[in-house]
């Protein structure tokens, strides 16, 4: 019952993170009318790494940081790298694309757990692998040459989290850390670069009020609330896992970026966003005993 409990908790948490950190992206687009990529990016997760570490001591946690070198390479790859790319691809081309784009870290996450983790991939990971990488080449098809560097920042955002994915629980295997102090610090080491760039590179903001509600969401739910609550599905699934079963995230984000933004899909694209939701039941489907993941 325990273990059923602690489960349900785990798809919970992903079903938020899904809605939370797809309408994100379309919280992005939102932003980046009113100011810059380097602003945006360095002001969401300035408030949101403020909000962590206020509630470090309310929750009774301990403002020790975690290890210093591991943790700010996790910060780099996680937060500055994907975060950056991120908003450079939304504010460059569309949002439902770029989030598609984006969530091709599942592809990393998995191929780079095998060798670092020793997390196998199983025939059903394969399968759901295969028609997710389907339906993404659906989803991207026809390139097109304007689009080109925005499609290129996206990717990149999402080769720097997988790695960063298979990095957290790595270290969360070699130190013993608490997750809610490590997703704080590694916030805040890889949220002080983009707040250096954001000075480096000044630009005026238009203080509208769809750029107050983006940020405010996009800080509180897309930044601490969601990289916490990615921190637990990291600490409960295998990488690989949890990577693809992220895919909901860039569905999510095509939906809302459709119905507010009206970034209407093409036939080609929902016949990939189809494939994607596929994926994802194959991925959910428990493999047998001999063919777990190793760890």
């Amino acid at each position: 019952m325990t273990e059923r409990r602690g489960q349900g908790t785990v798809y919970a948490a992903l079903v938020t993170l899904s809605l939370v950190w797809g309408y994100t992206w379309v919280a992005i687009k939102i932003a980046t009318y009113d100011a810059s990529p380097f602003v945006v990016a360095g002001m969401r997760l300035g408030i949101a790494t403020l909000i962590l570490f206020a509630l470090l001591p309310l929750t009774g946690r301990s403002l020790r940081p975690p290890p210093l070198v591991p943790t700010i390479i996790l910060g780099l790859l996680q937060t500055t790298g994907w975060t950056l790319l991120q908003t450079f691809a939304v504010s460059m081309g569309g949002a439902g694309k770029s989030a598609v784009l984006g969530y091709t870290m599942p592809f990393w996450t998995a191929l780079l757990a095998w060798p670092f983790l020793g997390e196998r991939i199983t025939r059903i990971r394969w399968l759901a692998l295969g028609l997710a990488a389907a339906g993404l080449a659906f989803v991207v098809a026809p390139l097109d040459a304007h689009s080109l560097l925005a499609d290129g920042f996206a990717i990149v955002a999402g080769i720097s989290w997988g790695a960063s994915a298979v990095y957290a629980k790595r270290l969360r295997q070699r130190h013993d850390v608490e997750l809610l102090s490590l997703t704080a610090w590694q916030l805040m080491w890889g949220t002080l670069p983009l707040i250096v760039l954001m000075f480096a590179f000044p630009s005026p903001i238009r203080w509208t009020g769809s750029f107050i509600a983006a940020m405010a969401f996009m800080s509180v739910g897309g930044g601490a609330l969601g990289w916490f609550l990615w921190m637990f599905i990291l600490s409960r699934l295998p990488a690989g896992v949890a990577g693809i079963a992220s895919l909901a995230t860039p569905v999510v984000g095509v939906l809302a970026a459709a119905i507010q933004l009206h970034e209407i899909p093409s036939p080609a694209q929902l016949a990939g966003m189809t494939l994607i939701v596929i994926a994802l039941v194959v991925n959910a489907r428990p493999a047998a005993p001999d063919a777990e993941t190793a760890r």
